[in-house]
């Protein structure tokens, strides 16, 4: 992983994905007790920053392997982003879900023209005897969520863009929060500001008891989730970091910050409140951080991801009754 292959993916996402804005709320300043800046890849294609990394997954691969076809793992938003990059490019993709997984992420999924097949969560050893078979029969080609060098170049397009918008607004230096499962939004935006930004220093952000990116940094070695569901905030629950991912956080970033769920869901609240974005709670964790969690943080600015917006409507709901 280096910064040439960010821009290289940047490159090719330029007029397939959408560049985000940078917004800020008087409301959300009050709460912090800084400034927040939030950059919504809730707005993204797909609902999410997931769609990035599809893409440049998919525009850098072989001809001949793209119209064989695709695979990919998903609890919903990596699943969304291959299924439409993989349309786009007139290639077939296959997504293994957990059976589990919120309805409107399947339903999304086989709407943008995948074939979903679903699997119990709980045995995680299912799913890769499925994935593999069905590979291994039609010839497709794995594209990994976050463990795999061009989708972290995809996902580090976002850190190019907020070096440039922070630079705009006058930010040299600030958190970067982001939210984190396997690592791969957080160690491509750590790689992209580090060459372009090197004032900001990015931040992981976990839920709790599915903290393992956190336990790994302060452990120094990779640490694993007791569980591997359980939680709202599905979309970033991974057993543990990648191999790939964990050393470049390891090396570019601060020290992890772990938010309740119920903070998730008050930050999916005010998202929508103050900002009108709707976010998922998986998304929301980052400005759950930079909301109640200010003594993490320094300095009178923050940047703040949100990373999905695909949240079922009876989660969506409970969310506004949170704060």
């Amino acid at each position: 992983m280096n910064i040439e292959m960010i821009r290289q993916a940047a490159s090719r996402l330029d007029g397939y994905a959408r560049r985000t804005p940078l917004l800020n709320s008087a409301f959300l300043d009050d709460i912090a007790g800084r400034r927040v800046w939030i950059k919504p890849e809730c707005l993204q294609h797909t609902g999410s920053f997931k769609f990035r990394g599809a893409w440049a997954a998919l525009s850098a691969m072989d001809e001949a392997a793209r119209q064989r076809g695709v695979l990919a793992y998903s609890s919903g938003n990596h699943a969304q982003g291959v299924a439409l990059a993989a349309a786009r490019h007139g290639a077939s993709a296959v997504i293994v879900m957990p059976s589990d997984a919120p309805a409107l992420k399947i339903e999304n999924t086989k709407a943008l023209g995948a074939e979903v097949v679903l699997y119990d969560r709980s045995r995680r050893s299912e799913r890769e005897k499925l994935g593999t078979a069905i590979a291994e029969e039609r010839g497709l080609t794995l594209v990994k969520p976050f463990d795999e060098p061009q989708v972290i170049a995809g996902q580090g397009s976002t850190g190019l863009e907020i070096a440039e918008q922070a630079a705009e607004i006058g930010v040299k230096k600030a958190d970067v929060l982001v939210c984190c499962g396997g690592g791969g939004f957080t160690s491509g935006i750590a790689l992209a500001v580090e060459a372009d930004a090197p004032g900001l220093r990015v931040r992981p952000v976990e839920p709790e008891n599915f903290d393992d990116m956190a336990r790994s940094l302060q452990s120094g070695q990779i640490e694993r989730n007791a569980k591997t569901s359980g939680s709202l905030c599905d979309a970033i629950i991974t057993p543990s970091p990648g191999q790939i991912t964990f050393p470049i956080i390891q090396r570019l970033c601060g020290p992890g910050i772990v938010v309740s769920e119920d903070e998730a869901m008050k930050a999916v609240a005010h998202a929508f409140l103050r900002l009108k974005l709707v976010a998922e709670p998986g998304g929301a964790v980052a400005l759950a951080a930079a909301l109640w969690h200010q003594d993490a943080l320094e300095g009178d600015d923050v940047i703040v991801t949100i990373s999905g917006g695909n949240v079922d409507s009876d989660v969506f709901a409970r969310a506004l009754e949170s704060p």
